[in-house]
């Protein structure tokens, strides 16, 4: 009885903290930014940390535990930045609410997935800070987020952010103004929100900057030397702030060979990311590629510059192929052919709308036929975490150093 009467006023504190919190924002208004705005999130992680105890303990306590032998690379950024294994992850695009469509995936590939990953754009909205609860929830659910992060700068108050540039043309040089310094007080938040949140965490920042086309990051509208310059002076600005448990990753696109000129240095890089989508015959501009001829042209240069690599967006569409056997050489081919990649994030997007007039469904998860392949697949890879054990219990872990800067070619 005792305890059923504290779960019930429990659950009632947080509900009316939640109406509160909810009630001073919407009195407060513009006057919510700066302080106030961040005694909110502050006090909304708290809520969110309090809850964790009261609602669906058990569902989270038993994914966790088929996850326990990710622990030691999830608490040790040592290991997570040298994995003697593959990790395996996903990005779903219904998972703003709830992370049940990422649990049902899970089920069909019968496999708990260590990464989850989530996009979100620069700009003065709510949503566009830090996301501390969803990454709150992907870390108590027992695996580590992956955030792309990606640098529009249209939604910025202007009034906060000031410049003479018009609205229409805000993205042009947008690169070399935040290297000016023009947007430290966003970044700032966004490390400081990182530093609390505290785990060790992917950040994948300007993703597929050497593409013309795609993003406004993109050299149409930015020099390659202000996407490094800006690149380093993001990463400088968290590690000052010490928000050192952000884990970069650098994610050009393999199908423009220009990307030699975007590198940071290894300094400021954790990680490689490369996209590998077959878009099949979906346009003109495209056909049915495998694998090898998507990833592998640019693998062997990718790999040396001696990073893990990670595999951020990994999928194929159904026109013009035979999608399960595209899965399945892919995954069969990867652990020997192309060892240095270290994780596989599968794009699970139900509507894709960056690349065609219309939108692209790269879902898998009621494909069966990909589904048996990819399980199969998986289960063959026979992961082992013995290394990381006797690594362990031979000394205490801290981050691993960095490498000299240094860039293909030089």
């Amino acid at each position: 009885m005792k305890v059923l009467v504290y779960r019930t006023s429990a659950v009632l504190l947080v509900i009316v903290s939640g109406v509160l919190l909810s009630a001073l924002l919407l009195y407060a208004g513009e006057r919510s930014k700066g302080p106030l705005e961040d005694l909110a999130l502050s006090v909304t992680s708290d809520v969110a940390r309090f809850e964790k105890h009261l609602v669906g303990h058990d569902l989270r306590k038993s994914r966790s535990a088929s996850l326990r032998w990710f622990d030691r690379y999830r608490t040790h950024q040592a290991l997570l930045n040298a994995p003697d294994t593959i990790l395996t992850g996903a990005y779903d695009n219904n998972t703003a609410e709830s992370y049940e469509s990422i649990v049902a995936l899970e089920e069909s590939l019968q496999v708990k997935l260590p990464i989850i990953q989530l996009y979100t754009a620069w700009g003065s909205k709510k949503d566009q800070v830090f996301p501390m609860l969803r990454a709150q929830a992907i870390q108590d659910l027992g695996s580590i987020p992956l955030i792309t992060w990606e640098p529009w700068l249209n939604d910025f108050d202007r009034n906060e952010f000031p410049t003479k540039q018009p609205v229409e043309r805000i993205n042009e040089g947008g690169l070399k103004a935040i290297a000016s310094g023009r947007y430290d007080a966003y970044i700032d938040k966004w490390a400081a929100a990182a530093k609390q949140f505290g785990a060790p965490f992917y950040l994948r920042f300007g993703h597929e900057m050497n593409d013309p086309y795609r993003y406004p990051w993109g050299p149409q509208n930015n020099d390659p030397a202000d996407f490094i310059v800006a690149w380093r002076h993001v990463v400088s600005r968290f590690r000052q702030l010490g928000a050192t448990n952000a884990i970069w990753i650098w994610s050009p696109h393999p199908a423009y060979r220009t990307y030699r000129q975007f590198y940071p240095g290894n300094e400021y890089v954790d990680w490689i990311g490369v996209t590998t989508l077959n878009y099949g015959t979906v346009a003109p501009w495209s056909e049915w590629y495998s694998f090898d001829e998507i990833f592998g042209a640019s693998y062997a240069e990718f790999s040396l510059y001696g990073k893990p690599m990670m595999i951020t967006e990994f999928g194929s569409l159904r026109v013009g192929g035979d999608r399960a056997a595209w899965f399945q050489q892919a995954l069969s081919d990867l652990p020997e052919k192309y060892p240095v990649v270290k994780a596989v994030v599968f794009y699970n997007n139900t509507s894709d709308v960056t690349t065609t007039y219309k939108s692209l469904d790269w879902s898998f998860n009621a494909d069966k036929q990909v589904l048996a392949a990819t399980t199969r697949v998986l289960k063959s890879w026979r992961l082992h975490h013995a290394p990381t054990e006797r690594l362990l219990r031979k000394k205490p872990l801290a981050a691993a150093p960095l490498a000299a800067p240094h860039s293909v070619g030089e």
